[in-house]
């Protein structure tokens, strides 16, 4: 599996800004992939040494469209610590 295809995208929210400031860092990944897997991926992509991944499964909600009742998908969160020495990643370049 590529690396591309194991992180989706950042997850961006008010608790994952704050969690910015202690060099943690959320995304929304394969649900296949493992914490090893992860750890590599974030590394070869923003060249960033990771000290330390936890993941979590997201289930998704039920949703309804007037009397249409619907499911949204499962998915898989990771939040990936960086070490002291790593640069920030920046999401907001140019904004």
């Amino acid at each position: 599996m590529d690396a591309r295809d194991i992180i989706k995208r950042p997850v961006i929210t008010e608790r994952s800004t704050d969690m910015m400031a202690e060099n943690k860092y959320v995304f929304e990944v394969d649900l296949k992939a493992n914490k090893t897997q992860i750890k590599q991926a974030v590394e070869d992509i923003f060249d960033v040494k990771v000290v330390k991944v936890n993941t979590m499964r997201v289930k998704g909600k039920k949703k309804r469209m007037g009397r249409y009742e619907g499911r949204r998908s499962d998915w898989k969160k990771a939040i990936v610590q960086l070490s002291e020495d790593s640069k920030a990643l920046e999401f907001f370049e140019g904004v």
